[in-house]
């Protein structure tokens, strides 16, 4: 792996977003408008928004950059433009690293625009400070883009990368104690929580937006984030596939 293949590669990939505004306004928009949508479904409810509102911040780029990554590494792969990449002396890991560089920018975009609209326009209140909220989201998408990249890989079609998100995510989504309390479900559907890593997402969210102290389990959920990232990079790697069959 080398510093300047994975630079290349991350340009490559912010050059071409940037001939798409389409799905860069997409991007950065998506998550701010449904974060105001939710603002305003809670609108009689004092208090729900406020409560939900930052653990969405971080949970919808996590959503967004997961399909978005997934549905590109395939387009890259159908269209033959991996195929060339890997005849270059370049590395998988390279490749994946760059996208994932060039991702992470989009990411950091993503979050400030969503985070922006909830603190800035729509006076979202939490008891804890708005910057680590931030910061795990961004974390958040980057690990959404992360397993994006790695499950493109089991996608043969558009459609197919498309049906990992209710396979892949939602499941998740269901699980991390977002709209039950996970000490409330069945032992079974605890222990998969256990293994999914949007249940560490979500309790550092939520932990820091009461206000709590961070302590160890905050740092235990960050590592958890941080280790799938780099682990779902790394089996992305091993499983990158030059061309979609």
């Amino acid at each position: 792996m080398t510093a300047a293949a994975t630079g290349a590669t991350a340009l490559r990939v912010l050059a071409q977003l940037r001939r798409d505004p389409r799905t860069v306004a997409l991007l950065l928009a998506v998550p701010a408008v449904l974060v105001t949508l939710l603002r305003f479904v809670f609108d009689g409810q004092n208090g729900t928004f406020d409560r939900l509102g930052a653990p969405l911040i971080g949970l919808l780029p996590f959503i967004t950059m997961f399909l978005v990554t997934s549905i590109t590494m395939l387009r890259e792969r159908s269209g033959g433009t991996l195929e060339r990449l890997m005849s270059m002396p370049v590395a998988k890991l390279d490749l994946l690293t760059g996208y994932g560089l060039a991702f992470a920018a989009v990411a950091a975009a993503q979050v400030a625009v969503t985070a922006a609209v909830a603190f800035l326009l729509l006076d979202l209140d939490i008891a804890g400070s708005a910057a680590p909220v931030v910061g795990l989201a961004l974390a958040n998408a980057v690990l959404g883009m992360a397993l994006g990249l790695f499950v493109s890989a089991f996608a043969s079609s558009e459609f197919q990368a498309v049906q990992f998100m209710p396979a892949f995510v939602l499941p998740q989504l269901f699980l991390c104690g977002l709209f039950a309390e996970r000490d409330s479900m069945a032992a079974v559907l605890q222990w998969a929580s256990d293994a999914l890593p949007l249940t560490y997402a979500f309790d550092a969210l939520d932990r820091v937006a009461a206000g709590g102290a961070f302590g160890g389990q905050g740092w235990l959920d960050v590592a958890v984030i941080l280790s799938s990232t780099v682990l779902a990079l790394t089996l992305g790697a091993l499983t990158l596939r030059r061309q979609t069959a």
